[in-house]
Protein backbone atom coordinates (compact mmCIF):
# COMPACT_ATOMS: atom_id res chain seq x y z
CA UNK A 1 0.00 0.00 0.00
CA UNK A 2 2.87 2.33 0.97
CA UNK A 3 4.38 1.25 -2.63
CA UNK A 4 1.47 2.29 -4.10
CA UNK A 5 1.39 5.56 -2.43
CA UNK A 6 4.99 6.64 -3.34
CA UNK A 7 4.15 5.38 -7.10
CA UNK A 8 1.63 7.40 -7.69
CA UNK A 9 3.18 10.66 -5.51
CA UNK A 10 6.21 10.02 -7.65
CA UNK A 11 4.36 10.37 -10.83
CA UNK A 12 2.48 13.42 -10.10
CA UNK A 13 5.40 14.75 -9.12
CA UNK A 14 6.99 14.51 -12.55
CA UNK A 15 4.00 15.55 -14.35
CA UNK A 16 4.08 18.97 -12.70
CA UNK A 17 7.73 19.85 -12.65
CA UNK A 18 7.44 18.30 -16.61
CA UNK A 19 4.60 20.68 -16.76
CA UNK A 20 6.55 23.78 -15.47
CA UNK A 21 9.00 22.81 -18.26
CA UNK A 22 6.99 23.28 -20.90
CA UNK A 23 5.98 26.09 -19.84
CA UNK A 24 9.19 28.04 -19.31
CA UNK A 25 10.13 26.85 -22.61
CA UNK A 26 6.97 28.18 -24.18
CA UNK A 27 7.20 31.14 -22.73
CA UNK A 28 10.73 31.18 -23.63
CA UNK A 29 10.28 30.86 -27.09
CA UNK A 30 7.56 33.75 -27.66
CA UNK A 31 10.09 36.53 -25.86
CA UNK A 32 12.52 35.12 -27.67
CA UNK A 33 10.02 35.42 -31.17
CA UNK A 34 8.78 38.83 -30.24
CA UNK A 35 12.19 40.91 -29.08
CA UNK A 36 14.50 38.94 -31.05
CA UNK A 37 12.95 38.63 -34.39
CA UNK A 38 14.75 36.23 -37.39
CA UNK A 39 17.37 39.01 -38.44
CA UNK A 40 18.92 39.33 -42.08
CA UNK A 41 21.81 37.35 -43.18
CA UNK A 42 24.58 39.30 -43.04
CA UNK A 43 27.37 39.51 -45.43
CA UNK A 44 30.64 40.23 -44.40
CA UNK A 45 33.25 41.81 -47.43
CA UNK A 46 36.71 41.93 -47.16
CA UNK A 47 38.68 44.93 -47.28
CA UNK A 48 41.52 45.80 -48.88
CA UNK A 49 43.35 48.90 -48.13
CA UNK A 50 45.23 50.65 -51.44
CA UNK A 51 49.05 51.02 -51.16
CA UNK A 52 49.69 54.76 -50.55
CA UNK A 53 51.31 56.52 -53.09
CA UNK A 54 54.89 58.11 -51.89
CA UNK A 55 54.60 61.93 -52.65
CA UNK A 56 57.84 62.89 -51.62
CA UNK A 57 61.27 61.32 -52.58
CA UNK A 58 64.27 59.88 -50.99
CA UNK A 59 67.75 61.81 -50.63
CA UNK A 60 69.37 59.40 -52.91
CA UNK A 61 66.52 60.25 -56.06
CA UNK A 62 67.19 63.90 -54.64
CA UNK A 63 70.97 63.83 -55.11
CA UNK A 64 70.68 61.92 -58.08
CA UNK A 65 67.96 64.27 -59.96
CA UNK A 66 70.53 67.31 -58.54
CA UNK A 67 73.25 65.75 -60.68
CA UNK A 68 71.47 64.74 -63.67
CA UNK A 69 70.04 68.01 -63.96
CA UNK A 70 73.59 70.02 -63.12
CA UNK A 71 75.20 68.33 -65.95
CA UNK A 72 72.32 68.99 -68.74
CA UNK A 73 73.02 72.38 -67.70
CA UNK A 74 76.32 72.52 -68.14
CA UNK A 75 76.38 70.73 -71.86
CA UNK A 76 73.14 73.13 -72.79
CA UNK A 77 73.75 76.52 -71.47
CA UNK A 78 76.65 77.13 -73.99
CA UNK A 79 74.81 76.21 -76.94
CA UNK A 80 71.25 78.30 -75.49
CA UNK A 81 73.92 81.54 -75.02
CA UNK A 82 74.72 81.32 -78.75
CA UNK A 83 71.03 80.75 -79.71
CA UNK A 84 69.98 83.64 -78.19
CA UNK A 85 72.98 85.81 -79.64
CA UNK A 86 72.24 84.39 -82.84
CA UNK A 87 69.01 85.57 -82.45
CA UNK A 88 69.39 89.02 -81.02
CA UNK A 89 71.34 89.22 -84.57
CA UNK A 90 68.83 87.92 -86.82
CA UNK A 91 65.99 89.98 -85.24
CA UNK A 92 68.43 93.47 -85.96
CA UNK A 93 69.02 92.63 -89.09
CA UNK A 94 65.07 91.98 -89.74
CA UNK A 95 64.29 95.32 -87.89
CA UNK A 96 67.00 96.99 -90.41
CA UNK A 97 65.50 95.48 -93.41
CA UNK A 98 61.88 96.40 -93.14
CA UNK A 99 63.95 99.97 -92.53
CA UNK A 100 65.42 100.36 -95.74
CA UNK A 101 62.04 98.63 -97.28
CA UNK A 102 59.83 101.45 -96.04
CA UNK A 103 61.63 104.45 -96.64
CA UNK A 104 62.35 103.24 -100.43
CA UNK A 105 58.54 102.86 -100.61
CA UNK A 106 57.58 106.20 -99.03
CA UNK A 107 60.19 108.49 -101.26
CA UNK A 108 58.99 106.31 -104.73
CA UNK A 109 55.26 106.66 -103.18
CA UNK A 110 55.96 110.50 -102.29
CA UNK A 111 58.88 111.53 -105.07
CA UNK A 112 60.73 113.04 -102.40
CA UNK A 113 64.04 112.15 -100.75
CA UNK A 114 63.79 110.18 -97.68
CA UNK A 115 66.11 109.66 -95.23
CA UNK A 116 67.70 106.96 -92.97
CA UNK A 117 69.97 108.32 -89.99
CA UNK A 118 70.46 108.61 -86.24
CA UNK A 119 69.56 111.81 -85.23
CA UNK A 120 71.09 114.03 -82.46
CA UNK A 121 69.68 116.62 -80.15
CA UNK A 122 69.49 119.05 -82.81
CA UNK A 123 68.00 116.76 -85.57
CA UNK A 124 71.17 116.30 -87.52
CA UNK A 125 72.17 113.34 -88.99
CA UNK A 126 75.08 111.58 -86.79
CA UNK A 127 77.41 108.06 -86.74
CA UNK A 128 76.16 106.85 -84.22
CA UNK A 129 74.27 104.26 -85.98
CA UNK A 130 73.71 101.93 -82.55
CA UNK A 131 71.32 104.42 -81.30
CA UNK A 132 67.68 104.81 -82.23
CA UNK A 133 67.63 105.54 -85.75
CA UNK A 134 64.84 107.49 -87.71
CA UNK A 135 62.73 107.88 -91.09
CA UNK A 136 61.79 110.92 -92.33
CA UNK A 137 60.83 112.99 -95.01
CA UNK A 138 63.40 115.43 -96.74
CA UNK A 139 61.19 117.79 -98.38
CA UNK A 140 63.87 120.98 -99.15
CA UNK A 141 67.11 118.82 -99.12
CA UNK A 142 68.59 120.40 -96.35
CA UNK A 143 69.70 116.39 -94.57
CA UNK A 144 68.13 117.78 -91.56
CA UNK A 145 64.61 117.16 -89.63
CA UNK A 146 62.68 119.74 -89.94
CA UNK A 147 59.14 119.26 -88.23
CA UNK A 148 58.31 123.46 -88.40
CA UNK A 149 58.57 122.63 -91.90
CA UNK A 150 56.28 120.05 -92.43
CA UNK A 151 58.65 117.39 -92.85
CA UNK A 152 57.24 113.91 -91.49
CA UNK A 153 58.91 111.17 -89.05
CA UNK A 154 57.61 108.06 -90.46
CA UNK A 155 59.14 105.56 -88.11
CA UNK A 156 61.84 104.90 -85.66
CA UNK A 157 64.17 101.59 -84.39
CA UNK A 158 64.96 101.51 -81.21
CA UNK A 159 69.11 101.60 -80.06
CA UNK A 160 70.68 97.90 -79.98
CA UNK A 161 71.89 96.25 -77.04
CA UNK A 162 74.18 98.02 -75.26
CA UNK A 163 78.07 96.90 -75.95
CA UNK A 164 76.63 95.44 -79.72
CA UNK A 165 77.92 97.65 -82.64
CA UNK A 166 76.06 98.61 -85.55
CA UNK A 167 77.97 100.56 -88.22
CA UNK A 168 76.93 102.04 -91.85
CA UNK A 169 80.15 102.02 -94.07
CA UNK A 170 82.03 103.49 -91.75
CA UNK A 171 81.78 106.93 -91.69
CA UNK A 172 78.67 107.41 -93.38
CA UNK A 173 75.82 109.42 -91.35
CA UNK A 174 72.84 108.45 -93.38
CA UNK A 175 70.94 106.86 -96.47
CA UNK A 176 69.00 109.04 -98.55
CA UNK A 177 66.45 107.20 -101.23
CA UNK A 178 65.89 109.64 -104.04
CA UNK A 179 62.00 109.60 -105.52
CA UNK A 180 63.42 107.11 -108.08
CA UNK A 181 64.24 104.56 -105.06
CA UNK A 182 68.01 105.14 -106.08
CA UNK A 183 70.31 106.08 -103.65
CA UNK A 184 72.29 109.48 -103.48
CA UNK A 185 75.57 108.83 -103.80
CA UNK A 186 78.10 106.83 -106.63
CA UNK A 187 78.61 103.49 -104.34
CA UNK A 188 77.50 100.35 -102.56
CA UNK A 189 77.03 100.88 -98.34
CA UNK A 190 77.18 98.05 -95.77
CA UNK A 191 75.58 97.73 -92.37
CA UNK A 192 77.66 95.87 -89.79
CA UNK A 193 76.45 94.20 -86.92
CA UNK A 194 78.67 92.58 -84.23
CA UNK A 195 77.34 91.37 -81.14
CA UNK A 196 79.64 91.93 -78.25
CA UNK A 197 82.14 88.56 -77.58
CA UNK A 198 80.86 86.88 -80.37
CA UNK A 199 82.55 88.17 -83.73
CA UNK A 200 81.66 84.77 -84.90
CA UNK A 201 78.17 85.79 -85.40
CA UNK A 202 78.53 89.20 -87.09
CA UNK A 203 75.78 89.69 -90.29
CA UNK A 204 75.36 92.58 -92.62
CA UNK A 205 73.25 94.06 -95.28
CA UNK A 206 74.71 95.69 -98.21
CA UNK A 207 72.66 98.46 -99.84
CA UNK A 208 73.06 98.53 -103.64
CA UNK A 209 73.19 102.14 -105.68
CA UNK A 210 69.90 100.95 -107.20
CA UNK A 211 68.02 100.68 -103.59
CA UNK A 212 67.57 96.99 -103.22
CA UNK A 213 69.71 95.51 -100.63
CA UNK A 214 70.44 91.92 -99.17
CA UNK A 215 71.30 90.70 -95.99
CA UNK A 216 74.78 88.19 -95.86
CA UNK A 217 75.03 84.81 -95.18
CA UNK A 218 77.94 82.38 -94.23
CA UNK A 219 78.45 81.70 -98.59
CA UNK A 220 81.81 79.25 -97.78
CA UNK A 221 80.14 77.33 -94.91
CA UNK A 222 83.13 78.26 -92.78
CA UNK A 223 80.67 79.87 -89.67
CA UNK A 224 81.14 83.47 -90.88
CA UNK A 225 79.20 85.51 -92.60
CA UNK A 226 80.03 86.99 -95.89
CA UNK A 227 79.37 89.74 -98.55
CA UNK A 228 78.42 88.08 -102.23
CA UNK A 229 82.01 89.06 -103.11
CA UNK A 230 83.35 87.14 -100.16
CA UNK A 231 84.66 90.34 -97.90
CA UNK A 232 83.63 88.88 -94.19
CA UNK A 233 81.49 90.85 -92.35
CA UNK A 234 83.70 92.51 -89.57
CA UNK A 235 83.52 95.62 -87.17
CA UNK A 236 86.86 96.70 -87.14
Amino acid sequence: MLYIFARSYLRRLYNFYYQQFIKRSANSSVKQSITAPNKAPSYKFKYTEKPKSHLGMTLIELMVSISITSILTSVALPNFNDFIVQLRVDNEISRISRLLLIARNNAINNQTNVIICPLDDDNKCSTNWHEELSVFIDNNGNSLFDPLDGEILITTKEAIQSGDILMYAKTRDKITYQPTGHLFGLSNGTFRYCPKEYEEKSRGIVVARSGRFYATTDEDNDGRDETRSNVIIECD
